[in-house]
């Protein structure tokens, strides 16, 4: 169905609308070719506090006149869509200097391995229940502001990861990859049951989980530091083991292994 990218006036809530304790409420785009799935979806997030502003768009070309024209917080996009489809969108906004998060609400679920690759924030689908909503606007509360998100701890929050077995996507967590190893544009994610090979440069994956405590041992290998069990040193060469698995060091990454290893060390003791 094709329309201009639409907002109602009377919907929007004041502008000092807030975000828990702190920040402005978020301004969402809602984009999706189906009126009823717009609707519904646009009336779901206009009942929740945290978003100030609904505004909507029939096609992925109306969301990216939208994007163009103002300031978006967060994209809450369909996937199949006629034209620029919802994954395409993800993409240019990947290329954005300030790019919105983005939330894929889709009635598919064969989607998720590649909504990983594009960093989607969140994949909900449809029919879209408010619980499950509202808790992809928490995620987007905090990776937009932090200090307005629930209470914060040490370690970054879990994430799922979709990974194809046998046709079937199914999820594992990265608390349960032990290491990744570069195969060109992609990654192969190895945990205690097994590897799986996702698609996302492992540059992306260093630099989204170094705060969960992976560190670059070599140019084409990542380690958890939670699973090292013990750094060995010989004849002037260093590797790790972990369990199942020893991976050498390269001299250009030692210095930096250690002084994580040091600071994880003091973090436990402190």
């Amino acid at each position: 169905m094709a329309g201009a990218p639409s907002s109602d006036p009377e919907t929007r809530r004041p502008q000092d609308a807030t975000v828990g304790s702190a920040g402005a409420a978020l301004r969402a785009l809602v984009v999706d070719d189906e009126a009823p799935a717009l609707e519904e979806l646009s009336w779901l997030l206009r009942q929740d506090d945290r978003i100030g502003e609904v505004v909507t768009a029939s096609s992925g070309a109306d969301a990216l006149r939208s994007l163009d024209s103002g300031d978006i917080d967060v994209v809450f996009s369909d996937i199949s869509m006629p034209g620029l489809d919802g994954m395409e969108l993800a993409r240019v906004i990947a290329r954005f200097v300030e790019r919105p998060q983005v939330v894929f609400v889709t009635a598919h679920d064969q989607h998720a391995v590649d909504a990983f690759a594009v960093d989607a924030t969140d994949y909900v689908m449809k029919p879209v229940r408010k619980d499950r909503l509202a808790e992809a606007v928490r995620r987007v509360v905090a990776a937009v502001e932090p200090g307005g998100a629930a209470q914060p701890s040490a370690e970054p929050e879990d994430e799922t990861i979709p990974v194809e077995l046998a046709g079937v996507t199914r999820f594992i967590t990265r608390s349960q990859v032990r290491y990744a190893q570069a195969q060109g544009d992609y990654a192969r994610l190895h945990t205690a049951t097994g590897s799986h090979l996702v698609r996302i440069p492992l540059s992306t994956l260093e630099e989204r989980w170094a705060a969960a405590g992976f560190v670059r041992i070599h140019r084409s290998t990542l380690v958890s530091l939670p699973h090292v069990r013990e750094v060995r040193m010989e004849h002037g060469r260093c590797s790790v083991v972990l369990d199942g698995a020893e991976l050498q060091v390269s001299r250009r990454h030692t210095r930096e292994l250690r002084d994580r290893l040091l600071r994880a060390t003091l973090r436990s003791s402190s």
